[in-house]
Parts: structure tokens; sequence; C-alpha cells
């Protein structure tokens, strides 16, 4: 199937689940064709909200506990695993590896198009954007280009779960000179690995086989990480010098992260309670660089994703969540109303 074709809802490997397969062509940086994995949970609806959720890094679609919470909100459910992730990853490709994160625009362009098809009567759905760590960072730069080109009408909210808005680590890695070295050595070397998969750490947190209670294909997720080269950590860090500029991503937005970090250790007890991965203080400090009409929650003892945190904190998570779906909600209806009486 060429990229010009429409795929077909095909039985995922979650059972409730459908996917479709987007080609996407030839891979910029020389790894074969590349396609996106578009997943929608249950038969199309005729809603007026869809989400559209985007995976971290060493990640992708799994968690239905989130999917079933915003479809109990009214929501129709999706979820992109983007190119060389998880379900789109394909044999020769280095997992999740990109110089580029705009080369992420043409499927989530299309992922938004298809929803909009998919459930397009009486009206195409507003659709709440999600992003966590990774997925944060490239769904906010996304909408922010969508702003730009004047076609987010369709984006009416961002829900984002611990963004990766800057290197966890010493000062030194995100000064100009540390910046500029990376930037060369990622034009040389762009897929030599610069941090190799760890073999414990926050992945044992989190799959049921080790000290975490939620199931998941270890080879699109292993425990201790895909490797890190210098050309994808180059292209965040490009991304991440966009966002401190400041962006717009003109839409209501929700971050949530956990209230605290800890320092990774081998052993899960040890970071149970906390984000084992970013610097939380990081994350608020560039958190405003969003854009406006943002809530910030943190949460007590969260996890880096905190819908994978333990049980009490994943309930106060959800409550958040819950509470500003509610309002985003109510605020739309409101909007509705208002503009069917002016018509």
């Amino acid at each position: 199937m060429g990229p010009g074709e429409e795929p077909t809802w095909e039985p995922d490997v979650l059972p409730g689940y459908w996917q479709q397969t987007l080609a996407l062509g030839s891979d910029p940086d020389g790894e074969g064709e590349l396609v996106a994995t578009l997943v929608r949970r249950g038969d199309t609806g005729a809603g007026t909200h869809a989400v559209l959720a985007l995976h971290g890094y060493t990640d992708y679609f799994f968690n239905t506990e989130l999917a079933d919470h915003f479809a109990d909100r009214g929501f129709t459910f999706y979820a992109l695993d983007l190119h060389k992730c998880g379900r789109s990853h394909r044999p020769g490709q280095t997992p999740h590896f990109t110089t580029d994160l705009a080369s992420y625009d043409a499927e989530l362009d299309r992922a938004l198009a298809i929803i909009a098809r998919d459930t397009a009567e009486p009206a195409p759905p507003r659709v709440c954007v999600y992003g966590h760590s990774a997925g944060g960072l490239v769904a906010t730069l996304w909408l922010d280009r969508l702003q730009r080109r004047g076609a987010a009408a369709q984006v009416g909210a961002l829900v984002l779960n611990s963004p990766f808005f800057d290197l966890h680590g010493p000062a030194i890695l995100r000064t100009a000179p540390t910046s500029a070295a990376l930037i060369a050595l990622a034009r040389l070397r762009k897929r030599q690995v610069i941090r190799k998969p760890t073999t414990g750490g926050y992945g044992t947190t989190l799959h049921r086989d080790y000290a975490g209670e939620f199931d998941y294909d270890l080879d699109l997720k292993p425990v201790g990480g895909f490797p890190i080269t210098f050309g994808w950590i180059n292209a965040i860090r490009r991304g991440q010098a966009k966002l401190h500029r400041g962006l717009d991503v003109g839409v209501p937005n929700l971050l949530l992260r956990s209230g605290h970090s800890v320092a990774e250790a081998p052993h899960p007890e040890a970071i149970q309670r906390g984000d084992a991965v970013l610097d939380v203080a990081q994350i608020a400090r560039w958190a405003g660089c969003v854009g406006n009409r943002q809530t910030i929650a943190p949460i007590t003892d969260a996890k880096h994703d905190v819908f994978l945190s333990l049980a009490e904190p994943r309930a106060a998570a959800y409550r958040e969540l819950g509470r500003w779906l509610d309002d985003y909600l109510s605020s739309e209806s409101r909007s509705t109303t208002t503009n069917f009486g002016q018509d």
C-alpha cells in the first residue's frame, strides 16, 4: 500500500481494538520504508470528541485503562505508534530513531484526517491530543506548527504526561558548547550509541514480570530501554530549544507530572514513588512555554508515566484528568451553544 492509498481497519493485538497501517514512504534517514500505526478503541462512533495519544521513547500504546478513562467521558480513543516505534517498527530499522521531530508531522496530520473521516457524523470531532514524555514534546511542537499553518481547527485540547521538556542531568549538558558538539557528532555519527540499555531501573517498576502490574510486549518496550543515539538526542535538543523560545499550541492544556524526582536505581522498590526518568523541576520550569490556558497538576508519589504509577497516585492522576476533562467538555458545550445561537 502506497502513501496515497487509504488503509482499512484490521483487528489489533489488543482485544476490542483496531489498527490501520499508514504507509509513509522512504525514510529520509535511510532505513527503508516507513509506516505508522493508528490504533482505535472499539467501533467508530459519531461523538463530538476524540483523543489522539502519543507514546514516549521506548514505548508504544498498550494502556487500555487510559483509553477506558477517556471513553467513559465520551471520547473516541485513538493512539498512534509513530514510525519505527512499537507496532510500526520494521526489520533493519533503529527503534525510535529520527534526526528531526518534525518528521512525525506527516503521520500526525494523516491521523487527524482519518479521525475526522472516521467519526464525521454529524460533524468531525474536536480532538484532544495526549502526549507522554518525548511524545509530549512531539505533540507540543506539532500543535505549534499547526497553529502557524492555520490548520489547527480540529484540535481542541492538549494533555501532557511528564513531557520531555529538558535533559535530565548536569547543567553542562545544556550549555551552548555542549550543544554545538552534539550537533557536530550527530552529523558525523548519528547512529552512534551514547547511552546503552540498563539492566534494571524504571522499567522494572512497570511490568508485571518484575515489580509492576502492567502487561505489555517486552520486545516493543524492553525493561532496560532502547539505546539512545547522537542523532536522536540532537533532534530532541533542537525541539527543546524551540520550546524554550516559547510556543503557542492555541488550546487549553493540562500538564500532569510527579511531585518529585528520584535518582534511578537498580532496585525497583527505591523508585516506585517518583519520576526516575526526568527532573520534574525542569518540567515545571518550561511548562509556561507551551502557551496560555494551562493547568499544571503535580501528582504526589507518581512515576514518570503518571498513569503507570502505584494504585494511589494513579487514581489521583485519573481524578485530575477527569476533573479537567469535565471542565473542558463543559466549556466546549457552552462555546457550541453560543455559536449556535449566533448563526
